[in-house]
């Protein structure tokens, strides 16, 4: 239950909002979690007019803003110089409808992301590094998420970093074509060989299952991942045998093998 709104003009009021200890006070993006009927009491802190939203192209780095939409990351491919992997656009596309995605920010699809979020799969697998204020502080999305309750109290994220030149690839079996995943795999591999697969549909998080110098031992590691996974959706057997046949399928896109 929202309790205060406030609406800064500036990065520094915001910052100083957020390092409240009474009332427990959040950052608002687009709204999408924090609008939800919650027994929880709290106060938000609206970023719309920050100017956190732009998108700038630094070599193969892309800098998102915090609060750039879902929708316009999605629409940017295409219309500019920017080249997002078509994996990456599929997740997007995956993660709600285009009502959703036109409110839902970047940063707030990274830090509310549990297990079944296609988004929140295949950007760890991606790995891109964020911004966060105060202390400037980079850290990567795979050492925020697990942390991300701890790390995030009285802090800002400000921008988003994400690699372009990265192979990505994300597979997924769901009930329906437009249904969450029961178990999805987002594998990213670097020119350097460097592979990495995130196993989603099942959690509180995606799960990082491997992160390798190259894809050998993959197929392994992703079964590992979901050996008590089981829940009313999809038995932990399921889960385990589609992880295998996802992962493979994921690194066979980019040429690569297990």
């Amino acid at each position: 239950m929202i309790i205060e709104y406030h609406r800064p003009q500036t990065i520094n009021e915001a910052l100083i909002l957020l390092s409240r200890d009474q009332p427990a006070t959040v950052p608002l993006g687009g709204g999408t979690v924090l609008n939800q009927p919650s027994r929880e009491a709290y106060a938000v802190v609206d970023l719309q007019s920050l100017g956190l939203d732009e998108i700038n192209k630094h070599g193969q780095l892309l800098q998102i803003g915090a609060t750039c939409k879902l929708q316009s990351l999605l629409e940017l491919d295409g219309k500019s110089d920017v080249v997002l992997p078509q994996a990456l656009c599929d997740a997007i596309r995956l993660e709600g409808t285009i009502n959703i995605r036109q409110l839902a920010t970047v940063a707030g699809g990274l830090v509310s992301a549990d297990g079944r979020s296609p988004f929140g799969t295949a950007m760890l697998a991606l790995n891109p590094t964020l911004t966060l204020l105060p202390g400037e502080e980079e850290i990567s999305y795979g050492e925020l998420l697990p942390l991300r309750d701890l790390k995030l109290r009285h802090r800002l994220i400000t921008q988003i970093h994400l690699p372009l030149n990265t192979k990505l690839s994300y597979h997924y079996v769901s009930r329906s074509p437009f249904d969450l995943p029961l178990v999805s795999a987002a594998v990213a591999i670097w020119s350097s060989g460097r592979t990495r697969v995130v196993l989603g549909g099942y959690g509180e998080m995606p799960a990082l299952a491997f992160d390798g110098p190259e894809s050998s031992g993959a197929e392994i590691a992703a079964q590992n991942v979901f050996q008590n996974a089981g829940d009313q959706w999809a038995s932990a057997q399921y889960r385990r045998e589609m992880a295998v046949v996802l992962t493979k399928r994921a690194i066979a896109d980019m040429g690569g093998r297990v």
